[in-house]
């Protein structure tokens, strides 16, 4: 029975530590927008990335604030391991 509710306690822990994480995050970043990010990729899974040219035209084709909040994302460590190259190649973009 004790193993029992120290498994279920530890389950609880993990979701409400998600949760914060994410509320930490704003719950949502702009690279993880479809709409936002589909000009970017040459795939619907958005794993590999277009040209440095194609790259620069959807870049230019957002608007400033959209392209300060991926910026403002890409700075953020955790957020930038699950999108690195695509960071990369917006800040080099991007200033």
């Amino acid at each position: 029975m004790n193993f029992k509710m120290l498994a279920m306690s530890a389950m609880a822990l993990s979701m409400v530590t998600g949760t914060a994480l994410a509320a930490s995050n704003g719950g949502t970043s702009a690279l993880d927008d479809p709409a936002k990010m589909s000009p970017f990729f040459t795939d619907a899974g958005m794993k590999t990335l277009r040209s440095e040219a194609d790259f620069k035209t959807a870049w230019k084709s957002m608007k400033p604030d959209e392209q300060k909040a991926v910026l403002k994302d890409c700075g953020d460590t955790t957020i930038n391991k699950s999108h690195a190259d695509f960071c990369a190649m917006a800040k080099m973009m991007g200033g």
